[in-house]
């Protein structure tokens, strides 16, 4: 039976797919191989571009031989010698007619056709089970039923089929109850064999609509579905065709025209009757091909178990699995693509490092488009809403897996721009300050802002997938916006700091020359050496302060002009202005007071008082220096002097202006604390008496230079240098009297008269005179006078060693004496050696001569 066939329990080969497949053998096994057929057969990849026709019919009526001359497929058939079964189960095949005719039409592509096995056979009697089965399984899954019957049968009961008729209505409204909302329609195609033409087919068309008429109307509906009729449910086709043995040509020349309508065909507007074809849309039970053998093992799992058949939910079951199936295949190409992405950014976070993958927008949205467009090629044939639930899954999971990419892209591009735009910023203030020209601060920022801003947009658009709509990145572009804002800020704070590092610096050097040159000009009012080459002098040392505050209150008013049109370009507020001039002023006030302390050192205000009282003690009124004779009043001036000098010690000793004999407002000068103070502007603030009560130091304090006790350790310690300045000119006045009475060069003459005449009269000695005073300035004047006498000093030393030899060996040589005093004869030969004698005439040891000898 059919051996040529995949069977089922088989190990089929592509050889044995060639005729057709067993789908449900006679114990009611489905068989597992109805996929590999499809693909075999090219079938499933059809689409819904295939068809789906039963046969059913009595036990040898011919079945298997209809289908195999109207489809020309190879299903065993009846021996005509022997009445027996041969069809047993559901086989399938593929219509394998040439699809085209000689009048241009044609059959329908991917035809499959099943051979149900017949009913009311004597192998099954009374078991009704499989035929009840096999009619609900064909009715669920084929849209064309071919109902074979001889012409003799039609007007009988069991012999026209009815009962199996009457079965296909009744599971019909079972189906139809489970799967109102689609109403699936099927087409009852009743072949009359065995036509001999005294009975037109009209009538049998009549005769067999009135008996399926009346067995409608007899079988038991459900509620609801007391008025349906049979036509809401089943369309009607007839052929009949001639005797195969007593008319055998004419029987082919029928089938052949029987073929042609195997087609797609359409409703008339009129009547709504069949028209051309046999295949409407409505009959295909959409089910798309490469699903159709999971649908037809889950249809048949539930007959065969005697439940309910719901074929919604067998079509829900389908699709998931095959849409799962679908899914899980699709997502293969885009995990090809998204994985070495994931690692690369993986692989970047565990090295810390910031990756920006180049093109990943392209690839993430090329991959997720392939994706989703195979899978929406695959799937849309199957149920609509699981496809749909299903694709919003496949969507979810694999927007899940590009929004982290994504993410990790945006984050790292945020942090990149956030930094390459400081370092921009940095690098172009860094230029402007190497190249010496002015630089806007605020041009700059904007420029580089705008570049950040285009790059980031540019990356996120590049994310964007249209129609999804967690990639529009605003919310992330306001971010980065709001960040780069924040950046900018902190710049700008940064190089309002360097601006005000840089005014500070110029007010400390401007301070430096102003106040050193008002210390310098102390005592210069007598135009002594303290006092300035040009200009007018100083009146008095009484305004020294007045003129230091005054120089102050200049060069900090100059800085903070030149602060604020520096700090307007920046686009600072007005309350950072205002902060920044707060701070620059009590900074200059503490450069003031540190160039104060500078200057009032005790090592420098006691020069300067040294200076200042021999200015007045060493020069006149008029600048000219005095020489001291015993005649003057040396006291008087020293007194004036000194006491004029101890008075700028009080003066000095604190920061007082002379018109009002108070301490400078710096309260009004600093300012009140801006509002806009925040507390990194206090960190490095010293604090200021006065202004800052709190910190315990009053104005007095501030403007304290010299404490008590460093004055009176000044005045002692001015004193007594005085004294020696005094002493000193004293001492001068006296030493400028003191010198030889004249008489005494007159007694010199006279007493020495002999002596000279003695010398001048006696050649030799003159000549000799003349010889040792010239050789003496010679040498003198050669600077050998020191050699010479290391040399007579070394000479001299060498005598003594050679006398001290000399003697040695006469008191060795003599025995007498040599036992007079006990001593040991010589050991060793004779002769006298010469010492090495160093440069100042002393013995060198002999481990000197050896290292001279290197």
């Amino acid at each position: 039976m059919n051996g040529h066939f995949a069977a089922v329990g088989e190990k089929p080969t592509a050889k044995s797919y060639e005729h057709g497949i067993q789908i449900i053998d006679e114990d009611k096994a489905f068989t597992t191989n109805l996929n590999e057929y499809l693909t075999e057969s090219h079938v499933a990849e059809a689409g819904f571009n295939y068809h789906l026709i039963s046969v059913f019919g009595s036990q040898s009526t011919g079945k298997s031989t209809l289908l195999n001359h109207l489809f020309k497929t190879d299903f065993d058939v009846m021996s005509e010698t022997a009445r027996r079964q041969t069809t047993k189960g559901i086989w399938m095949a593929k219509n394998k007619r040439d699809s085209s005719h000689a009048d241009g039409t044609k059959m329908a592509d991917n035809i499959l056709v099943m051979d149900v096995e017949g009913t009311d056979g004597r192998e099954r009697g009374e078991d009704q089970d499989f035929e009840r089965k096999s009619a609900l399984f064909a009715l669920a899954t084929s849209e064309v039923l071919i109902v074979n019957i001889w012409e003799h049968q039609v007007g009988l009961y069991q012999g026209a089929n009815m009962g199996l008729l009457k079965t296909v209505f009744e599971v019909n409204l079972q189906l139809f109850l489970k799967d109102r909302q689609s109403q699936t329609r099927s087409l009852l195609f009743f072949v009359i064999r065995d036509h001999i033409g005294n009975t037109p087919l009209a009538n049998l068309r009549a005769t067999l609509i009135q008996d399926l008429t009346r067995i409608w109307s007899n079988i038991a509906k459900p509620q609801g579905l007391e008025n349906s009729k049979i036509d809401d449910y089943f369309d009607f086709a007839f052929a009949a065709l001639p005797h195969k043995i007593l008319q055998p040509d004419k029987f082919l020349e029928e089938v052949d025209k029987l073929s042609k309508r195997f087609t797609a065909g359409h409703r008339s507007s009129k009547d709504q009757e069949l028209q051309g074809g046999v295949f409407l849309p409505e009959y295909h039970r959409r089910i798309p091909a490469d699903g159709l053998s999971v649908y037809a093992s889950g249809v048949w799992d539930q007959i065969v178990n005697n439940k309910d058949l719901d074929l919604p939910t067998q079509q829900e079951l389908l699709a998931q699995f095959r849409c799962d199936e679908i899914s899980r295949e699709v997502l293969v190409g885009f995990d090809a693509v998204i994985a070495p992405l994931e690692e690369q950014q993986a692989e970047a976070t565990r090295l810390g490092k910031l990756v920006v993958l180049p093109d990943l927008g392209a690839a993430g949205s090329g991959a997720r488009d392939k994706c989703v467009k195979a899978f929406e090629t695959q799937a849309s044939r199957y149920h609509k809403g699981v496809y749909a639930a299903k694709r919003a899954d496949l969507e979810t999971k694999i927007d899940a897996r590009l929004k982290a990419l994504y993410q990790t892209q945006l984050s790292a591009a945020h942090k990149a721009g956030v930094a390459a735009f400081s370092e921009a910023v940095t690098n172009a203030v860094k230029a402007g300050q190497k190249s010496g020209g002015s630089y806007e601060f605020a041009e700059i920022v904007e420029k580089q802002k705008k570049t950040s801003l285009e790059a980031f947009k540019k990356e996120a658009q590049s994310l964007l997938i249209q129609g999804v709509a967690w990639t529009n990145f605003k919310p992330q572009y306001r971010m980065f916006e709001k960040e780069l804002d924040e950046v900018s800020a902190r710049l700008r704070k940064e190089e309002m700091r360097r601006l005000a590092i840089r005014v500070e610096r110029w007010v400390r050097s401007r301070l430096n020359d102003a106040v050193g040159l008002e210390f310098n000009k102390l005592g210069s009012g007598r135009g002594g050496s303290g006092a300035p080459e040009s200009g007018d002098k100083p009146a008095s040392d009484k305004d020294l302060w007045d003129r230091v505050w005054a120089a102050f209150v200049g060069i900090v008013g100059e800085a903070e002009t030149r602060f604020s049109d520096r700090a307007k370009s920046f686009e600072a507020s007005p309350e950072e202005v205002e902060v920044g001039l707060w701070r620059l002023r009590r900074k200059s006030w503490v450069a003031l007071r540190e160039k104060i302390e500078e200057e009032m050192m005790e090592s420098n205000i006691l020069m300067k008082l040294r200076e200042n009282f021999e200015d007045k003690f060493r020069y006149d009124d008029e600048g000219v220096p005095r020489i001291w004779r015993p005649t003057d009043d040396i006291e008087g001036v020293y007194t004036r002097a000194r006491e004029s000098t101890l008075a700028l010690i009080p003066l000095l000793a604190k920061f007082r202006l002379s018109e009002t004999q108070a301490a400078p407002d710096l309260v009004g000068f600093v300012g009140v604390q801006p509002k806009g103070t925040e507390p990194e502007d206090e960190e490095d603030l010293v604090p200021i008496g006065g202004v800052d009560e709190e910190e315990g130091k009053s104005l007095e304090e501030e403007v304290t230079v010299l404490g008590e006790s460093k004055r009176q350790d000044l005045v002692v310690r001015f004193k007594k240098m005085a004294d020696g300045v005094y002493v000193e000119a004293k001492r001068s006045a006296i030493g400028g009297i003191t010198q030889v009475p004249l008489y005494f060069y007159a007694v010199l003459l006279v007493l020495g008269w002999n002596e000279i005449v003695m010398v001048l009269r006696n050649p030799i000695l003159f000549m000799l005179l003349i010889i040792l005073g010239s050789g003496t300035y010679v040498a003198y004047t050669l600077n050998l006078l020191g050699p010479m006498m290391q040399m007579a000093n070394a000479a001299s030393n060498q005598a003594v060693e050679i006398g001290k030899e000399k003697l040695r060996e006469f008191l060795q040589s003599n025995e007498t004496v040599r036992q007079a005093i006990a001593m040991p004869a010589k050991q060793g030969g004779n002769g006298i050696s010469l010492d090495r004698l160093d440069s100042q005439g002393k013995k060198v040891s002999q481990q000197g001569e050896e290292d001279d000898d290197f």
